[in-house]
């Protein structure tokens, strides 16, 4: 039975069909098409602007240039991890990293998350095998 005024379970789409994935919105097609050929000019023009002294430009200019890094590459040097027990040398490692300031807080945190999904796919593995032999020993 429907709750009153939904018509779908929470989190079921009411269009099934739905929009496809990557489909672009028909003004933004229709910009694409304006500009098709004007890019070589446009940004000729914003950098003359930018040359100029034109803040705006410039920072238009250097966005496109060099664009704000969302992600480094980290040289690091993590300890093997191979069974759960590693663990803590791993974590170990990565406070140290960060008060020696050879990594940012955030940089550790992320290489954290990165550790602690290792250390859960080692786990799984090893649950899978003790429900392996158990089951074979059952037998």
């Amino acid at each position: 039975m429907a709750v009153r005024g939904r018509a779908f379970q929470k989190g079921q789409s009411g269009n099934l069909k739905g929009k496809p994935k990557g489909a672009r919105h028909k003004t933004t097609l229709a910009m694409e098409a304006l500009l098709a050929g004007e890019a070589e000019g446009l940004t000729r023009k914003a950098i003359e602007m930018a040359n100029d002294g034109d803040t705006v430009a410039l920072r238009l200019c250097l966005d496109r240039l060099l664009p704000a890094r969302k992600d480094r590459p980290v040289p690091f040097a993590l300890p093997p991890i191979e069974t759960t027990a590693d663990l803590t040398k791993a974590t170990a490692a990565l406070l140290q990293a960060v008060a020696t300031g050879e990594l940012t807080p955030s940089e550790a945190a992320e290489l954290g998350k990165l550790v602690d999904a290792h250390v859960k796919a080692i786990e799984v593995t090893d649950i899978q095998s003790r429900l392996e032999a158990l089951e074979a020993a059952k037998r």
